[in-house]
């Protein structure tokens, strides 16, 4: 289970629910990590699932003498919520993205991200994050573990800088996206589609310089990474 929100007030914090908080949660230590301050950076938010555990509980409700939904689970259930918390704990007016591209969100959202940080040239913190859904709905869009992780995205090459990224995204692409090659993270990408991040994530921790394909449709994204 996620930490609570320390950004948000306790009224938000009540109102926020798991997968806010562990969107929250890893986009807040990537922000420590990268040394930037939460509140000026422009924000990407991927989820191919959205709060799974809201849309089950809604459609609950609605099956039910009544169907009445609740205003906070209403509120929590629009796939942007992650990204609206995010920034009214944090008192940010900058601009902030939230895409839902079935399994391919890590993919493309990392793209939209790279493409605003160059374009416009200020940082982009990223983040993509799914956990599992319950009831009926997860036994038809089955993810296996919840999984999220959080870049922080900066045209200009600073000190706390981890590696240099080069993206190139080829529509006709049919290739095969990489996997982790150690098999319990291997099943973890397969399970969430968050986590084909890790490939990605692997050559990060290691600081290793390579290739990365990912799967996007169409075609793919492929990313160079060289170690700082």
């Amino acid at each position: 289970m996620p930490p609570p929100a320390a950004a948000l007030a306790p009224n938000e914090r009540r109102r926020s629910g798991p997968v806010t908080r562990l969107a929250m949660a890893v986009a807040e230590e990537a922000c420590a990590l990268a040394g930037v301050k939460p509140s000026g950076l422009s924000v990407v938010f991927a989820s191919a699932n959205g709060d799974g555990g809201v849309i089950d509980g809604i459609l609950k409700a609605l099956s039910e003498p009544g169907g009445e939904v609740s205003p906070t689970q209403f509120h929590n259930s629009v796939h942007n919520a992650p990204a609206g918390y995010w920034t009214i704990g944090h008192g940010s007016i900058v601009s902030a993205t939230a895409l839902g591209c079935y399994d391919w969100s890590f993919g493309l959202g990392l793209l939209k991200a790279v493409s605003e940080a160059v374009v416009e040239q200020h940082p982009v913190l990223f983040v993509a994050y799914d956990q599992p859904i319950p009831g009926p709905v997860g036994t038809v869009r089955v993810t296996k573990a919840s999984f999220a992780c959080a870049l922080v995205l900066d045209p200009d090459l600073s000190q706390q800088a981890m590696a240099q990224l080069t993206l190139c995204y080829d529509p006709q692409s049919t290739e095969r996206a990489d996997m982790p090659a150690h098999d319990g993270l291997r099943a973890l990408a397969m399970g969430n589609p968050a986590a084909r991040s890790l490939s990605l994530l692997t050559c990060l921790a290691q600081s290793r310089a390579g290739s990365v394909k990912v799967a996007c449709q169409p075609g793919q994204l492929k990313i160079e990474v060289s170690p700082c």
